[in-house]
């Protein structure tokens, strides 16, 4: 309840760390957004930018654990909060996190095939047809397009 929907669109900057929880897998890794803005006389200069941690759990690990790599242009769909802690010294610090719900490639940035795959029987009854999944390599990707492989 009150969760604050998030969206951030960037490139991922940390290899994602593919983690056992108790009884659950989460992957987790770490996205930056950076602005620009164009100058008076028509250059670009960087701006703002925004680092955020992103954590994936349930459904979204497979596909994020299987298709992505640092570097990666991503969209990242979610709820962001803030994680506060002490850290080695007994600072108290705080950092911004987003708990994923979706996250994909950014198409305008690099090109992606989708395998479908059939979902289980009784997981049609809640999904319109076959939904795009993310899983582990494909023999059959192009690697050399320089498209992500998001397989089934």
């Amino acid at each position: 309840m009150f969760e604050t929907p998030f969206v951030i669109v960037g490139n991922i900057v940390t290899d994602p760390i593919h983690r056992q929880v108790g009884e659950q897998e989460m992957v987790r890794f770490r996205v930056a957004s950076n602005s620009r803005r164009r100058t008076a006389e028509g250059t670009w200069e960087p701006g703002n930018s925004l680092f955020v941690t992103v954590t994936c759990w349930g459904r979204v690990v497979a596909g994020a654990s299987a298709a992505l790599v640092k570097g990666d242009p991503v969209i990242v769909v979610g709820h962001i909060y803030t994680s506060e802690y002490d850290d080695r010294d007994g600072n108290r610090r705080s950092s911004i996190e987003v708990r994923a719900t979706s996250v994909g490639p950014d198409l305008a940035r690099c090109k992606a095939r989708i395998d479908r795959a059939r979902q289980p029987a009784d997981e049609q009854s809640t999904t319109f047809g076959d939904g795009p999944t993310i899983a582990g390599d494909d023999e059959d990707a192009d690697q050399s397009s320089g498209a992500l492989p998001l397989t089934a």
